[in-house]
């Protein structure tokens, strides 16, 4: 009796050694890379039991804000950090590029199937609020032979601070003098027209059961809900529809990254490039106080330029180019444990 005792008794502290022993690292952001995110974790995890890597996908805004207030250990953002929200976090904050994507013009227009080409300029005034009708001339110029309907153009945006947001207003701003005056970049703007939808979750669902809605969502989002998406006039003027190929393209547009990684890839130039393209990335605290979670993240990091980039393509995201790939290791291994401070005599 006493040895069956001494052996649960052992079970038991054993399973509280294993449980207490367990790394769980908290991080909230765009949801523009969440599935190939979540992917990444779930694989991770599988391999290193003891760490879990929880993540909220609640946009970029909402990423850097955790960030900021420090509940979060690490962000995710689709738009880099502006100095000025760097300044606000009380430490040094690295943008790590982790995959590319795109972000496409998704609708849903009565009696209309086929693919839908738009200029920049005509996306810009559909969100102005300039071009209300399906059958305005000026789409019906770049689609002939689609007969458009008499139908009311019903905008979608997000609802929330957005690194979706961020990449089309960027994209926007560049094609459109007029976008570029009243209303800017950024993860979150002052939306002339429209309805706003959560997430790019909330955004396939409203363009999906909107009959005559325009959207703008990550291109998985697109594929996965079965929607239409159209194709769009890139600096060379060519339609480029998005798609692992012109992704890719668009990033190959960039000769000299950046030290801290900050750079748009929007109106790439290019002919096959598709020009509302962009890096995602990481929000990662430079030091950490926590040596535990500071040599896990970075492990999970390291896998993720590795190993991670080859499960992108089944999630319809570009991966890193090598010479970028090359660069986000060497600064994974800045990223370092926070000095501890000497008592004070």
């Amino acid at each position: 009796m006493k040895l069956r005792l001494t052996m649960v008794l052992a079970l038991a502290a054993a399973m509280i050694g294993s449980a207490s022993a367990e790394t769980n690292l908290n991080g909230a952001g765009a949801t523009f890379p969440n599935p190939i995110y979540q992917k990444w974790f779930s694989e991770y995890h599988n391999a290193h039991k003891d760490v879990q890597i929880n993540y909220q996908s609640i946009g970029s805004g909402g990423g850097i804000a955790q960030l900021t207030s420090g509940t979060v250990d690490f962000g995710a953002s689709d738009g880099p950090m502006t100095d000025e929200q760097l300044s606000k976090v009380p430490v040094k904050v690295l943008h790590i590029p982790t995959v590319l994507g795109g972000v496409v013009p998704t609708y849903n227009v009565t009696g209309v199937n086929s693919d839908l080409k738009f200029t920049g300029d005509v996306l810009a005034d559909i969100y102005l609020g300039n071009i209300k009708k399906w059958n305005d001339p000026r789409l019906a110029k770049a689609n002939p032979g689609v007969k458009f309907p008499d139908e009311d153009i019903v905008v979608v945006h997000r609802s929330e601070g957005s690194g979706t947001t961020y990449i089309f207003t960027d994209y926007l701003s560049k094609v459109s003098p007029a976008w570029k005056d009243k209303v800017g970049k950024g993860t979150s703007v002052n939306w002339p027209a429209g309805l706003g939808g959560k997430g790019n979750e909330g955004v396939s669902g409203m363009v999906k059961q909107t009959e005559g809605s325009i959207g703008y969502v990550e291109l998985i989002y697109a594929i996965s809900n079965q929607m239409a998406y159209g194709s769009v006039q890139n600096a060379a003027g060519s339609f480029v529809k998005a798609s692992l190929d012109s992704v890719t393209a668009a990033a190959a547009s960039v000769k000299d990254m950046p030290d801290d990684f900050r750079v748009s890839i929007t109106n790439a130039p290019g002919k096959e490039a598709y020009p509302i393209s962009s890096f995602t990335w990481l929000l990662v605290p430079a030091e950490w106080a926590d040596a535990d979670k500071e040599k896990a993240f970075v492990d999970f990091l390291t896998f993720m330029v590795d190993k991670g980039q080859t499960m992108t393509a089944a999630l319809q995201y570009a991966p890193l180019p090598k010479n970028v790939a090359a660069k986000v290791k060497a600064r994974i291994k800045e990223i370092k444990v926070k000095p501890k401070q000497s008592a004070k005599k």
